[in-house]
């Protein structure tokens, strides 16, 4: 998703929330200049918490939780380029017109404001102007609605009686006075590029709805009569004829609630406090509005890419990530033995994030192809067709030199010996840095041991000869014993997103491109359910993923303990443009 594309659903969603959140506290009470505020903060909230940042807050931060070390099953990324088979779809097509209609609504309600304020200016221009009751009143020569415009106020004079025209001013005057049209005039601006969005709509009408109230409260305020002033309005149900849907009528529609707020007893003063519950959804908004950018600042110091092979022995080596605090700043003074202690505890440190992580001579490529080549599967391990993965931990100092090898996450004996085997025989990496300086990193590479076709003689065969029996208990599995497989295994589904996913039109077009990650539910007979996206980029890609993999055939289904299982199983998917 653009960034263009997520700030205007950002700002969608909160119109919606904020109205839900207005009628649900605000829509009763009597304090309308309140609510004014309200409902012209609400304008401003929806337009501007999505410019909110707070991702350099989180970057000066301590590491504020540790990543947990990912279980579930993770196939080997697949890109996909342009070049395969890029064809036009009804999605791309709807996709296009949806955004055709979406500005040819905004030009037409465009054209629509421009045209109503130039027949307000013009009407300013050539009507006759007099001063009554002390008030620069722009005459009307036919009979008309009274109604007012910035510091522009229209009547109709012979259309009233005296009584009348004193009403009408003291309510226009309120309007010119505490500047309603600059609330009138947001609101057909945020209507005009928010149209598809019907709860906008239903945010414009509360504010002039609640304009007209602070009009007519003033007028009650100033000693006219309340039934009689509901009669006039009721009079004048009528006449208002002015096109000009921009300025602010004596007489507007739902003259019901208007005379139903004016009868209404008056809200107690403690219910003002009820506004700050607002401070607290304005928080909620900006963390909300920050969670993608949270996540990208996590992706940034914790993920490193999978490999796009899986060989009989596979590995899928990432960094590990937890808490670490970043390196002291240092001084020059003359330190005491105490200190010189603390200083020499702080120079061995160990990190496990750090802004630039260790790496393998040649890169994650060759690290692969070490792993691969060096790694020998333990002919007892063969023997008795155990697989599995086997997570070491070491450290990788300033040196480079990889040391404190352990394993955190066991398999079988002979499987976790050799893990660590491989893991010490590693040549020195380029050591990780923190601020510029080289520190003590450490690192975590999860090795999985998988015997190949020729050896299980068919996964099919092998996953039937295994599970003697069905798991019924609606457990979901991340790790087993044998893990769900793809009919041919990984080659043959490597092929089979590679031919059937495409690129979508819209996203090659707009330059669109990144990871998306698919999980799904891997059944106790094969078949896929709970497909979804646990991290996105834009609708057009998400779609294309879910749709490949709903459209796969069944898997080998996992076993643990000799029993068919169901196992959760994640597949990331990039789309990289060439």
């Amino acid at each position: 998703m653009t960034p263009e594309s997520a700030y205007f659903l950002k700002v969608n969603v909160a119109f919606i929330l904020l109205y839900a959140f207005y009628r649900l506290f605000f829509y009763k009470d009597t304090f309308f200049k309140l609510r004014r505020t309200i409902l012209l903060a609400f304008f401003a909230v929806s337009l501007f918490y999505p410019l909110m940042n707070i991702q350099d807050w989180v970057r000066e931060q301590e590491p504020m939780a540790e990543v947990i070390q990912m279980y579930s099953a993770i196939l080997p990324e697949t890109t996909i380029t342009p070049g395969n088979v890029p064809e036009t779809n009804w999605h791309d097509l709807l996709l296009s017109g949806t955004f055709c209609l979406y500005w040819g609504g905004v030009i037409a309600l465009l054209l629509r404001f421009l045209i109503q304020l130039g027949s307000i200016l013009l009407l300013a221009r050539h009507s006759e102007v007099t001063l009554i009751r002390n008030v620069r009143v722009h005459l009307l020569s036919k009979p008309a609605g009274p109604f007012s415009f910035f510091r522009l106020v229209f009547l109709h004079p012979d259309s009233h009686s005296d009584k009348e025209i004193d009403e009408i001013l003291t309510h226009e005057c309120t309007h010119v006075n505490q500047w309603h049209s600059i609330d009138v005039i947001i609101c057909e601006l945020v209507c005009t590029f928010c149209w598809m969005n019907p709860f906008v709509w239903l945010l414009k009408r509360e504010v002039r709805h609640n304009l007209e109230y602070l009009a007519d409260d003033t007028v009650l305020e100033s000693g006219y009569d309340s039934r009689s002033y509901q009669y006039h309005l009721l009079g004048l149900a009528h006449t208002n004829k002015s096109a000009a849907s921009l300025s602010n009528h004596f007489n507007m529609l739902h003259l019901k609630n208007r005379i139903s707020m004016m009868n209404k007893k008056r809200s107690r003063s403690i219910g003002r406090t009820k506004y700050l519950i607002f401070i607290p959804v304005v928080g909620a908004l900006l963390i909300l509005s920050n969670i993608d950018r949270l996540a990208r600042v996590t992706d940034e110091l914790t993920e490193s890419t999978f490999a796009d092979i899986l060989q009989p022995n596979a590995i899928l080596p990432f960094p590990f990530a937890g808490d670490a605090s970043p390196a002291e700043k240092r001084e020059e003074y003359v330190l005491s033995e105490e200190e010189i202690e603390v200083a020499k505890r702080a120079s061995n440190q160990i990190f496990t994030i750090v802004e630039v992580m260790p790496e393998f001579p040649g890169g994650q490529a060759a690290l692969l192809e070490f792993l691969k080549t060096n790694v020998k599967y333990p002919e007892s391990a063969m023997k008795d067709r155990i697989e599995g993965r086997v997570s070491c931990s070491f450290v990788v100092g300033k040196d480079g030199i990889v040391s404190d090898a352990e394993v955190i996450r066991r398999a079988s004996p002979a499987l976790n010996e050799e893990a660590l085997r491989v893991i010490n025989s590693m040549p020195a990496w380029s050591p990780g840095k923190q601020r510029g300086k080289a520190v003590n990193v450490r690192y975590t590479v999860p090795v999985t041991f998988r015997l190949s076709e020729e050896k299980k003689k068919t996964s099919v065969s092998y996953a039937k000869k295994q599970a003697k029996r069905i798991d019924t208990s609606g457990r979901i599995f991340t790790v087993v014993q044998q893990m769900p497989e793809f009919p041919g295994g990984h080659t043959s589904l490597l092929k089979y997103l590679t031919t059937r996913i495409k690129y979508p039109i819209i996203a090659q077009e707009n330059g669109i491109q990144g990871r998306v990650s698919c999980s799904f539910v891997v059944d106790t007979d094969g078949s896929l359910r709970n497909i979804k996206v646990t991290r996105g980029i834009d609708p057009s890609l998400d779609e294309e993923a879910v749709r490949v993999i709903r459209e796969m055939p069944k898997w080998n289904p996992g076993i643990q303990n000799d029993m068919a299982v169901a196992v959760k199983y994640t597949v990331p998917v990039t789309f990289r443009l060439q």
